[in-house]
């Protein structure tokens, strides 16, 4: 378990049905396997005096992200339906932050990027983070080869001191070895990546 204090933050990235369970349209193997691990880190951070924020996708029923619009994904994680809630077992404490709301790619907790125009725009995020007085942040939840490795990327850009805990993430792995690559993308931008 990683240290928190009072400028640390815990960001749960995207731990939702449709990726977390079995059932779930985009399933993560393993996805509820980090749930209690990001339950015990959730406590730590509160215990600590640091801030918890979550990201969830939150796409409207057509879009150029998914499959069946040109995009590589299949459906998932539309608004307002089961597969898009956070699992149910997940331990909530802070500000959800929602992304690719209006039909963008929502793979970063900080940005959106507009999958035709390729034009990025902020998330809340950063501000909240701000406004918060957070320095230092700490990175779980699904997928490690897709949303997890873009928000900890935008967290390096952003100069945040940023440690990924392996035991809280999991990957995709569209193509083998997708999960490891992205960790070795990670320690090159400088991030920590926790094995332990």
């Amino acid at each position: 378990m990683t240290s928190y204090g009072p400028t640390t933050a815990l960001i749960v990235v995207d731990v939702q049905n449709d990726f977390a369970d079995p059932a779930g349209g985009l399933s993560v193997a393993g996805g509820t396997e980090v749930i209690p691990v990001i339950n015990a880190e959730v406590e730590a951070a509160l215990a600590a005096g640091g801030r918890v924020f979550y990201t969830q996708d939150w796409h409207p029923e057509s879009t150029p992200h998914f499959k069946k619009d040109g995009g590589i994904w299949p459906v998932h994680c539309v608004a307002d339906t089961w597969g898009a809630e956070l699992h149910p077992d997940l331990h909530v404490a802070g500000p959800v932050v929602r992304k690719g709301v209006n039909g963008e790619d929502g793979y970063s907790g900080f940005t959106t990027r507009d999958p035709e125009s390729g034009e990025t725009q902020l998330t809340e995020l950063s501000e909240l983070l701000e406004q918060a007085g957070v320095k230092r942040l700490v990175v779980v939840g699904l997928a490690t080869d897709y949303c997890v490795l873009a928000t900890a990327l935008d967290a390096r850009t952003r100069d945040y001191p940023t440690t990924v805990l392996a035991a809280g993430i999991r990957a995709v792995d569209l193509q083998p070895g997708d999960g490891e690559k992205a960790l070795a993308e990670l320690r090159l931008a400088g991030a920590f990546v926790d094995e332990g």
